[in-house]
């Protein structure tokens, strides 16, 4: 199986299956000489991991990170960083039944399509416990970005039609919230929407926002590389986000010109703009100003209402899925779109390093 690898100057490779013994990523050409232990990934790992609300499934995961190599007297080396997370509470059987069909809103059936052959315990690879890797790498990258004064910041920015009220932003609500909102008050009804959906054997999707400040201006490569064409690569690959927008989104097929652009002024002997409608990229490059991205997540397609399916032998069936699982994949997936984005812009900051001979010129004429 190609496809489990991303990036290009920090390229990371995830491993694992949602019930096998582990999961885990190796994480190539990571800068040598940044201090790092076990709390810096941990810190990440414990906003993703499952049975810490009732807005998340049951199943109880410790998700403890085990650093395996790159790492020596708490600084990173230069070389590969293999980073491990076990997993301890496997219910495969749980999982039986649905070997002889296809879940509808599941990859059951594109595996089987592709390969002859699925792991069917939670999805193995499919499953969003695969996502694991990536906060533990997105951990990495975040902290070097502090170090330059970039802050990555994902949150909750609606479940259903509940939608925060920027006027009650609270950043410290992120984490203390069940559903990731710096809203309080929307958080509230947020649950009770979750609730519902759960006694009616249902679930319910949401959008994730990410604010990304402190980057500056000309990050991003022309064409195929632009920031946002990457950043959208790496969220739409998280398997329950549907749709990816920058800035004012999809609004702006309705908006005309003169409403769309962005205005230049100096300020303090600095180009910036009177507004933001770019969401802090154009043509593919950042433009100094906040970078916003927001990921629309689908509804959790394991549900106990009945649903209708084939299952291998060709035959029309009803069924009806049990199980621990989430009844609202936004809160858990939040972190990992904040680690999507840092990955990606850590990569295109290096890559920015040797864009003008200047900048090559004054890195080795200052050593």
């Amino acid at each position: 199986m190609s496809g489990s690898s991303f990036g290009k100057n920090i390229r990371i490779s995830t491993f694992g299956e949602s019930h096998g013994p582990a999961l885990g990523v190796v994480i190539d050409g990571f800068p040598a000489g940044m201090e790092l232990d076990n709390n810096d990934i941990q810190q990440l790992l414990d906003r993703r991991k499952p049975g810490t609300s009732e807005a998340t499934t049951q199943r109880k995961e410790d998700d403890l990170v085990e650093i395996l190599s790159g790492v020596f007297e708490g600084r990173t080396t230069g070389t590969p960083i293999a980073l491990m997370i076990r997993n301890t509470s496997q219910r495969s059987a749980d999982y039986s039944e649905i070997a002889t069909y296809y879940r509808p809103g599941h990859a059951d059936f594109g595996f089987d399509s592709k390969y002859g052959f699925r792991d069917y315990r939670g999805g193995g690879r499919s499953s969003g416990r695969e996502t694991v890797g990536r906060v533990a790498a997105g951990a990495l990258c975040k902290k070097l970005l502090s170090r330059m004064g970039i802050e990555v910041m994902a949150y909750t920015r609606s479940i259903g039609d509940v939608v925060i009220d920027y006027s009650s932003f609270d950043k410290d609500a992120i984490t203390r919230t069940p559903t990731s909102m710096p809203d309080v008050k929307a958080s509230e009804r947020a649950m009770e929407l979750i609730r519902k959906c759960r006694e009616e054997e249902d679930s319910i999707g949401g959008v994730i926002e990410c604010r990304i400040n402190g980057v500056p201006a000309g990050i991003g490569e022309p064409v195929f590389d632009k920031l946002d064409a990457l950043l959208s690569q790496a969220i739409v690959s998280i398997g329950a986000v549907k749709a990816v927008e920058f800035g004012d989104g999809c609004s702006v097929s309705s908006l005309r010109g003169s409403q769309s652009n962005d205005s230049f002024e100096m300020s303090d002997g600095k180009v910036i703009k009177k507004t933001n409608h770019s969401g802090g990229i154009i043509g593919g490059i950042s433009d100094g100003s906040e970078i916003v991205v927001r990921a629309h997540v689908k509804p959790t397609p394991s549900i106990a209402r009945t649903q209708q399916t084939v299952n291998k032998s060709g035959e029309n069936i009803d069924i009806n899925i049990h199980g621990r699982h989430d009844p609202v994949v936004v809160p858990r997936a939040v972190v990992v779109v904040e680690a999507m984005c840092a990955i990606v812009l850590l990569d295109l900051m290096i890559s920015n390093m040797s864009s003008r001979a200047d900048y090559i010129k004054d890195f080795y004429n200052n050593k």
